[in-house]
């Protein structure tokens, strides 16, 4: 009897621990069961940004040679074949390229994969057949080029697949292999263990697991890869909790886009449609079932069987997966038996991964963060759309390379000291086509074409002639200014005594204005800004599309004001767009992972200045090439092509630039050193002879200035400025905004022989000479 309290207290014990055990259980499983939730219910994965190029757009005549296209499709990643008969394949024969397209979903709707027949007459496209129903096409666009990423901190890169876009062989060839009983089972197969258990006493060691694929994604997912008995135990437990929670779809697509499946560099390749591009170069789509049985096979080991480092392996264990789909009646063996006698057909090596472009890379992340959280450009897969040409960028990039290392050998500079920075854009898109930020344009570091703000030289000097200009009832191009010597007291507060000297040494008196820019003057140019009064020129400065404020001193006048290439090719384009200021942007739009607009940047504009005022400057900026500090480029360039331009040169020759225009691209240059030192050469004898380089590799058109309503053409004499009669012989017909035009008539210089339009026709050849050459190139451009 004595004995029964003690009985009666064990079972109250074990009772309560019974008890105790459960009720912690049930809290700790309800606690884990609420991580679950909240972590798989969330953002399951962060996936980078997708930075694509301009597309392509293809029709009959289009300017593109055979070698361009090949080159493009190169950098689009499309595979060169014998016979294209897959998405992003493309075949050359004689004069015509086959190209097998891929689809894209587009800003305004998804395009269908097309089979084409392309064909070529010279450098130019000569027809477009789509070759499946034997039909021209018209206008045909390409999927963009993807330039590059903006990865998470741990650099994972993943293309999100949802379970519908899944082909159902990836599905059936993954559950042959990890898991055949995974629509039986609840998270864990007890069976499943016991049998892998048997199996590895019976071999003396670990040769299988009994995992379920819905424990795989929790050990993944949830936890980290140490071997304990807590860690098994959790993970048996968050596979059941998944399975309870979800469906076993949401499970299978977890599980796809969450796989491990090798290394590129930094960059690790995660999740099916991410490998099979890795890979094979196309989506999962488009993948023979051999390849599917690699992707799949790749599961047990990416290192161990990685194909580009052990082929043998790699191709051993497909053949492994190939006889899985057998025994699962996925494919017949007869085609199993073709299938293994296949190469693995694995792309040498995917650009994917490599931000190629790091300097137009670098200013869209820049320009990105002025509406987004830099963590959401780089978790939330949006795809961004930007106004990159890789024609023109590689072009512009080859030309500037092979320029730089020719200035040093002929000016015997230090070699490799040079450095660069270089905008081309748009003139009529205001789009940014190109980006150099360094002399290696791979190099990823310091961007000089954003962030080196160096003096600009006499490229400021067309901001002070168009204030001027402005005021158009005081000045004209024929406006008369002095060019003598000028002394200015206290001139920056530091610096005391400033006199302001002509690159050439020389004072010249009383001259035009406009000869006064195409010849790029100092003293006069000082003079003249004093005149208009600082705060009115740096208000130019500012209006023409500067952003930052700079300090208005009288030595700024003359360029010393520090700008970035960037910042200049803002100016110069609104001098190219006429006066209109509009933001030069690399963006075009940037959407969600599955399409929806997030923002669009369309092109603004904002009238700035009177079109005629700008009009006269671009016509003098025309004349530096013709006859002024940049007369080099015709030369360089063909003589027609009716170039607008400036050159700029600071102190001791430490910075050498050139911003100029055609009638379709504009382009800054910068050449210089990042210590600072001399790099002894001209805006003329280094930039200019880039730039030159560049617009020659490119395709560029002739700028044809468009005539404002307000301008007037009145014959004058060059010498006076005085009106005269159109049929004077020295009588030179120059642009006038209306109002501003001379009055005053002259008559003929008594020496002139008068004569009409048909006498003149009849003589022969008996041409008289200018009275100088300023006359001749005056009566070029005007």
């Amino acid at each position: 009897m004595k004995i029964m309290p003690f009985i009666i207290f064990g079972l109250i014990a074990v009772i309560f621990t019974v008890l105790a055990t459960a009720i912690f259980s049930g809290v700790y499983i309800a606690r884990l069961n609420k991580e679950v939730k909240a972590k798989f219910g969330g953002k399951r994965w962060e996936l980078p940004g997708r930075i694509y190029a301009r597309p392509l757009e293809l029709y009959s005549g289009l300017d593109l040679s055979k070698k361009d296209l090949i080159r493009e499709l190169d950098l689009m990643e499309y595979a060169k074949v014998d016979n294209p008969d897959v998405a992003g394949s493309f075949s050359e024969k004689g004069n015509v390229v086959e190209l097998f397209t891929r689809s894209f979903k587009f800003e305004d709707g998804e395009k269908s994969s097309r089979y084409l027949g392309i064909k070529f007459g010279g450098k130019m496209i000569e027809s477009i057949t789509d070759l499946e129903n034997d039909t021209p096409v018209e206008l045909i666009r390409l999927d963009p080029c993807l330039i590059g990423s903006f990865y998470p901190t741990h650099h994972e890169d993943r293309l999100f697949l949802s379970f519908d876009d899944t082909p159902d062989i990836l599905i059936d060839t993954l559950l042959a292999v990890e898991d055949r009983q995974f629509y039986d089972h609840y998270g864990v197969s007890p069976s499943g263990i016991l049998r892998a258990l048997f199996r590895n006493l019976q071999k003396g060691g670990k040769v299988e697991g009994g995992s379920t694929l819905t424990q795989q994604l929790a050990k993944s997912f949830f936890l980290t890869h140490e071997k304990t008995y807590k860690r098994k135990i959790n993970e048996i437990l968050i596979a059941i909790l998944l399975e309870f929670n979800y469906k076993k779809k949401e499970i299978l697509q977890a599980y796809l886009n969450g796989v491990y499946l090798g290394q590129d560099g930094s960059r690790a390749i995660h999740g099916a449609a991410m490998g099979s591009l890795f890979y094979f170069g196309r989506s999962l789509k488009f993948l023979q079932p051999y390849e599917t049985a690699m992707i799949v096979g790749l599961l047990k080991g990416p290192s161990q069987y990685d194909p580009r480092r052990f082929p043998k392996k790699a191709v051993a264990r497909r053949n492994l997966v190939l006889d899985a789909m057998v025994s699962q009646d996925i494919i017949h063996k007869d085609a199993a038996s073709d299938y293994k006698k296949k190469p693995l057909d694995i792309v040498k090596g995917s650009k994917r991964g490599k931000n190629r472009f790091p300097a137009f890379l670098g200013l869209v992340l820049r320009q990105l963060k002025e509406q987004y959280r830099n963590e959401d450009i780089r978790t939330e897969g949006l795809r961004i759309f930007t106004t990159f040409d890789p024609q023109v960028q590689i072009d512009c990039e080859t030309a500037m390379v092979a320029s730089v290392a020719k200035l040093e050998k002929k000016h015997k500079l230090p070699k490799g000291e040079l450095q660069a920075g270089i905008i081309v854009t748009s003139t009529n898109t205001n789009d940014i086509l190109a980006v150099i930020g360094d002399r290696n344009p791979r190099f990823q570091g310091f961007n000089r074409a954003v962030d080196a703000k160096r003096p600009i030289g006499s490229l400021v000097k067309p901001a002070i002639y168009l204030r001027a200009l402005e005021d158009f009832k005081l000045y004209t191009l024929t406006s008369f200014i002095d060019d003598s010597k000028i002394v200015i007291e206290d001139a920056d507060k530091d610096r005391g005594k400033w006199i302001p000297k002509n690159y050439d040494r020389k004072y010249h008196g009383r001259i035009p204005l406009y000869f006064a820019l195409v010849h790029s003057y100092n003293a006069s140019t000082v003079r003249l800004g004093r005149a208009l009064g600082l705060d009115g020129v740096f208000e130019t400065i500012k209006k023409l599309g500067m952003k930052r404020t700079l300090k208005p001193y009288m030595s700024a006048l003359l360029g010393a004001c520090p700008m970035a290439p960037l910042e200049v090719a803002r100016m110069y384009q609104t001098l190219a767009s006429g006066g209109f200021l509009s933001r030069i942007s690399t963006i075009r739009g940037v959407y969600t992972k599955e399409g929806v607009p997030l923002k669009r940047y369309p092109l603004t504009v904002k009238q700035n200045f009177n079109p005629g005022s700008v009009f006269l400057l671009n016509k003098i900026l025309q004349a530096v090439v013709v006859e002024g500090t940049a007369r080099q480029l015709r030369n360089l360039l063909p003589k027609d092509l009716g170039i607008a331009g400036k050159t700029g040169t600071t102190n001791d020759l430490r910075d050498s630039w050139f911003a100029g225009f055609t009638g379709n691209r504009l382009g800054v240059v910068w050449i210089g050193r990042d210590d600072n030192k001399p790099c002894e050469l001209t805006g003329a004898s280094g930039a200019l002879r880039v730039w030159a380089a560049m617009m020659k590799s490119i395709k560029i058109e002739p700028l044809e200035l468009p005539q404002p309503e307000n301008v007037i053409w009145t014959a004058i004499d060059p010498e006076t400025g005085f009106k005269l009669e159109q049929t004077c012989e020295s009588a030179i017909a120059i642009p006038f905004i209306k109002g501003s035009e001379p009055v005053e008539m002259l008559p003929c210089p008594e020496t002139e022989i008068l004569e009409t339009e048909q006498e003149h026709s009849n003589k022969d050849n008996k041409d008289k000479k200018s009275k100088s050459l300023f006359m001749d190139w005056l009566k070029e451009i005007f």
